[in-house]
């Protein structure tokens, strides 16, 4: 893969406690960070906590409330047996062979993958479009300014072309910007605009990335097509939420109806 940020955030460098010597507060944030994401799919276990750097009391405890959840020794101390547990999300996300006949095919299932792993971002020290998801899939950044569904959008590629040994650049520049993709998709043809996709639905398939349009040369939004059934897309998105938002916490399944939205979509055909 060329996106490789995953691996900085599925690894700390040592032992972490209550007073240990070997602290960090970069290490600790990881250990909050994920302690947190659990409680989102997890919100009885008591794991959520203040994400600060600081291995402190409270720390400890939603560590030790994690072990429970986890049938592992209750010791309030992450070693990395119990990181490894605490980011097994995102390595059965990133790592776990994907099924799947040919290039679009492994796109669906690789975001299907994600998807069940529930990739969410946090807001940490007042700043959402954060934590180690978000990370991840903006190659180390985050906060408030950084909407990730770009970041999303390519990094499932990336993933599903690299079994296949390709370079997803060969079909667009790595970037965040749903405004980059959306211009090279024009300059190599590869744009359909909404009011052909009306048109001519059977162009458009699973695997193929859509653009949510504002103006003709301004997108604010974008996902993967998974599915398209009479005039509906079915999608897997970051960055958004169940109202569809641009702008939203996490990585949903969604049904958009491109006859009544302006949906774009950016053919992957070259790179099949």
């Amino acid at each position: 893969m060329i996106k490789k940020q995953y691996l900085k955030e599925i690894a700390i460098a040592s032992t972490q406690q209550r007073h240990g010597n070997s602290n960090t507060t970069k290490d600790v944030n990881k250990i909050q960070s994920w302690l947190n994401l659990y409680a989102i799919t997890h919100p009885s276990a008591g794991t959520a906590t203040g994400i600060d750097g600081d291995f402190g009391p409270a720390t400890e405890t939603a560590v030790e409330n994690f072990q429970i959840a986890k049938n592992l020794p209750q010791t309030g101390v992450v070693d990395n047996n119990v990181f490894a547990k605490l980011c097994e999300p995102m390595v059965n996300a990133f790592t776990t062979p994907v099924q799947g006949n040919g290039l679009r095919e492994l796109i669906v299932n690789t975001a299907l993958q994600h998807l069940s792993n529930a990739p969410f971002e946090l807001v940490i020290k007042g700043q959402s479009n954060s934590g180690p998801w978000v990370r991840a899939y903006m190659d180390n950044n985050e906060g408030t300014p950084w909407f990730w569904c770009m970041g999303f959008v390519q990094t499932i590629i990336d993933q599903a072309a690299s079994q296949l040994g390709k370079d997803f650049r060969t079909l667009m520049p790595l970037t965040y910007s749903c405004d980059t993709v959306g211009t090279t998709g024009i300059n190599k043809g590869l744009l359909t605009r909404y009011a052909q996709v009306r048109t001519n639905p059977g162009i458009v398939k699973p695997g193929d990335i859509f653009l949510l349009q504002k103006t003709p040369n301004d997108w604010v939004h974008t996902g993967l097509i998974t599915g398209v059934h009479g005039e509906l897309f079915e999608t897997v998105e970051g960055n958004t939420n169940t109202d569809g938002s641009s702008n939203g916490n996490g990585v949903y399944k969604r049904v958009r109806n491109f006859q009544s939205s302006k949906l774009d979509v950016f053919s992957i055909q070259p790179l099949v």
